[in-house]
């Protein structure tokens, strides 16, 4: 993967042009890099072109400046689109990546061919409740960010992967998160319930691990139900089900594609 720069922008992102093939978009989950799907890239390499961008505040995507916002996301993978004439492409998107990838679809739905979105929920049909419900156990959790991010990064793990080879992958690339890029977060709640669903011209499939939290299952079980979408529930994984996984995952979402072709 080559690491590349959008002009005018806080973004980096990562390409591998070598297959004659569709593209495939992956973006990852938050306090970690696109390098969460290493093991995505190596499957996938040759068979799609790859696309990965490190969000705003994360990874590479550091060198930020007064105004950025993480609601920018689409506009700038659309400028990516554009400079390397992507024409639309098959999206995967893992926890934020599954909110940001959906946020994309609804802006430019011409240039999304599927989408698979994994931890995530439905950002146009959202219940705030169960928001509000979480919202005790995330501030703990941000709490510990403030005091310390290895003591953040040893908690987070343990939430957001459920093997240790997970675990030990997602604290490595927790550890070099910032706290002021913390910040950048809070634009989230601005792309949720903003455009009324409907129906979808692309594919969709959602997921999440049986070790996820109660109810993100909910949540995926009931979004599979009224969508009439693609489900996977991942035996042995948590919520980042490409790293506890990832030989099931690569099987599976190479299955959807093909399918969709």
């Amino acid at each position: 993967m080559n690491k590349l720069f959008l002009e005018n922008s806080p973004i980096a992102y990562y390409i591998d042009d070598t297959a004659n093939s569709e593209w495939l978009v992956f973006i990852h989950a938050a306090f970690v890099d696109h390098s969460m799907f290493d093991k995505q890239f190596d499957y996938f390499s040759g068979k799609y072109n790859l696309l990965a961008v490190d969000i705003l505040g994360h990874g590479n995507s550091i060198q930020t400046r007064k105004g950025d916002s993480i609601e920018d996301t689409s506009k700038w993978l659309n400028l990516i689109f554009q400079k390397h004439n992507i024409t639309a492409a098959n999206f995967v998107g893992v926890s934020l990546g599954a909110v940001l990838i959906q946020d994309f679809a609804n802006k430019y739905e011409n240039k999304v061919l599927s989408l698979a979105c994994f931890g995530g929920y439905d950002v146009n049909n959202f219940d705030m409740n169960r928001q509000k419900a979480n919202s005790k156990g995330q501030m703990q959790m941000m709490l510990k960010a403030m005091f310390s991010i290895k003591w953040f990064a040893k908690a987070n793990k343990k939430i957001s992967a459920y093997t240790s080879d997970a675990q030990d992958a997602f604290y490595n690339m927790n550890i070099r998160f910032k706290k002021k890029s913390f910040m950048y977060l809070s634009g989230l709640q601005k792309l949720v319930n903003k455009y009324p669903g409907k129906q979808r011209k692309y594919r969709l499939l959602v997921g999440c691990g049986e070790h996820d939290i109660p109810s993100e299952i909910e949540i995926v079980d009931e979004w599979a139900q009224y969508e009439n979408c693609d489900k996977i529930i991942f035996k042995g994984a948590g919520h980042c089900v490409n790293m506890d996984v990832p030989q099931e995952f690569n099987l599976r979402l190479e299955n959807f594609l093909q399918k969709r072709q």
